[in-house]
């Protein structure tokens, strides 16, 4: 049997507007690699083991609640309401009802840090517990440190205190080792310390850092150096579009390893979240979105966009061709331009050429529709040639309509099949016919006017222009 797990519950500040990214829309909310920027430290809570995790939502907290709970269906959360904003301490006070009757460890993170591991918050869990130390706290060394806390050492080297910048000396603002805003905290110690944070500081604010000097008292804080890339917070759009690079180059780097080609991870643009199979290659400009999972051995050609998409094994996606919320099947071919839109179902060996669309469609195994079609609201059986041109007239004004294909037939170029309509198997349906009617198998259907040739007629257009008649 496994040991038995250690406690452990999680808090994450997510109440801030966040006035420098210049938005209507809450801080959290801005997507990074296809999730909202507070998705990833709640997320990398619970991969630390954190149950349950307490988010504290304040700014449009309604929408922070739904748009997690989307995003990570079933997941122990919890959230609490921030009011009014009046520091961190106030905030992770916040909390407590929502973690009533829970005793062990907490682990406290910022929303605004999506480039947090798990590993590094585990780091500093285990930190406190092997220290015995009623809080551990996260500290990075910057060569800059303008905006940070810096950590005060007693004479012994232990962690005695931060102090914020606008609280500082000169010479404390010359320290280099900063708080990172990650903390572990026994639960006994947090909701005790935190009842007598004052806010006598330059910002008349209830800080956090505080109890790192009542620790100090205590039993001593624990300090774990971490990355400053992991710790650094999102504050505007250019921070933002950064550390969206760097979760990509992340994913990038976790599909080559196992065994995925990526042609230019530079130019590779990816949602967590998204599946990628060994030997699959990804051409520069891809981008991947939602959950798209892609078979093994498959190509995805430059420019190309997908979304909830669901390929198959050995599928080749030309450039710049669009899948929406679609299914492709194995060794099918698709693009360049296409446009495969949400609810269509490419079979097994199917191709699907330049400026095809389809919308609900359900394309056979090994039918081939290769020239500027549309395709909506259609089952399309096996072994099918869509001509160049066809359309299936699916919307009347008022419904969308049908239209049925039988195995083997074959549509010319240029038809029309005004929905809803049934094309038996092994039809065909003559070029450039409209069809009103259904056509049964094995029929030959041709809905076009008869063919009229008037003999002579340019010429004598040519005489009547030049007579002005």
């Amino acid at each position: 049997m496994a040991p038995p797990r250690s406690p452990l519950a999680a808090v994450v500040l997510a109440a801030g507007k966040g006035t420098r990214m210049k938005s209507g829309k809450a801080k959290v909310l801005h997507a990074v690699a296809g999730r909202p920027l507070a998705y990833y430290p709640v997320k990398r809570a619970l991969e630390a083991g954190a149950v349950p995790v307490v988010v504290v939502v304040g700014h449009q907290g309604d929408e922070v609640r739904a748009a997690l709970e989307a995003a990570l269906p079933g997941a122990p959360l919890r959230f609490a309401v921030q009011a009014r904003q009046l520091g961190t301490a106030h905030a992770v006070l916040a909390a407590r009802p929502a973690l009533r009757g829970y005793s062990g460890p907490v682990a406290i993170l910022s929303g605004d840090t999506p480039l947090l591991r798990a590993a590094t918050l585990r780091a500093v869990v285990s930190a406190r517990a092997r220290a015995r130390a009623p809080l551990a706290l996260a500290a990075m060394t910057l060569d800059a440190p303008r905006g940070y806390g810096r950590i005060v050492r007693d004479g012994r080297g232990r962690a005695a205190r931060v102090v914020e910048e606008k609280d500082a000396s000169e010479a404390e603002r010359e320290l280099r080792e900063v708080n990172a805003g990650l903390y572990c905290a026994e639960s006994g110690f947090l909701w005790r310390a935190l009842r007598r944070v004052g806010a006598g500081n330059a910002q008349r604010e209830f800080y956090l850092t505080d109890l790192v000097a009542m620790a100090a008292r205590s039993r001593g804080a624990a300090v774990v150096a971490v990355p400053p890339e992991e710790a650094a917070g999102v504050n505007d759009r250019i921070e933002l579009a950064r550390a969206g690079r760097v979760l990509v180059g992340r994913l990038a780097e976790a599909f080559m390893r196992a065994g995925a080609t990526i042609e230019d991870p530079s130019r590779f643009d990816c949602d967590e979240g998204v599946e990628i199979e060994r030997d699959v290659v990804i051409e520069p400009g891809v981008r991947l979105r939602g959950k798209t999972r892609i078979g093994a051995g498959s190509v995805v050609g430059t420019g190309a966009l997908l979304t909830d998409a669901v390929v198959a094994r050995g599928v080749t996606i030309k450039p710049y061709t669009v899948i929406d919320e679609s299914t492709v099947g194995a060794g099918a071919i698709l693009g360049p331009f296409s446009r495969i839109r949400p609810g269509s179902e490419i079979g097994e060996g199917a191709h699907v050429g330049n400026f095809v669309e389809t919308k609900k469609a359900r394309l056979g195994k090994g039918s081939k529709a290769n020239h500027l079609t549309y395709l909506g609201d259609a089952v399309i059986g096996a072994g099918v040639n869509v001509g160049a041109g066809t359309i299936t007239c699916n919307y009347d004004g008022e419904r969308k309509n049908p239209t049925t294909i039988g195995d083997g037939a074959f549509i010319g170029s240029d038809a029309i099949l005004v929905a809803p309509i049934e094309i038996g198997a092994g039809a065909y349906v003559a070029a450039g016919s409209t069809l009103t009617d259904p056509v049964p198998p094995g029929a030959l259907a041709l809905g076009r006017a008869r063919q009229v040739n008037k003999e002579g007629w340019a010429a004598g257009r040519k005489a009547r222009r030049a007579r002005g008649g």
